[in-house]
């Protein structure tokens, strides 16, 4: 994985500050592969319920984390109860690794 534990710590911090404490968060795509280079953030948040404005909420997750991290390119994925299940979401959950 290629993220400092500094990094990964402030990204679960951050998904909890706005998603709550049950929220988790796994990062997939290339920087799991230690031999890859570059590459977006790719972060996927599971939540156990239904979650308000999800839309806001992924855009502020965004933003705090481009301030506390570094301004880089970060994609979030957000699946709840009520989101469509995309093939995407399948590929995030069985190859992400939990933060």
């Amino acid at each position: 994985m290629r993220l400092s534990q500094k990094t990964q710590q402030i990204i679960r911090d951050t998904v909890q500050e706005i998603f709550g404490v049950d929220a988790e968060v796994k990062l997939f795509g290339s920087r799991v592969n230690d031999a890859a280079r570059g590459g977006d953030i790719d972060l996927l948040v599971e939540l156990p319920s239904i979650t308000a404005e999800v839309e806001r909420k992924t855009m502020q997750l965004i933003a705090r984390l481009q301030l506390r991290i570094g301004d880089q390119p970060i994609d979030v994925l957000v699946l709840d109860p009520s989101t469509p299940r995309q093939s995407i979401h399948e590929q995030a959950s069985l190859t992400g690794i939990r933060l």
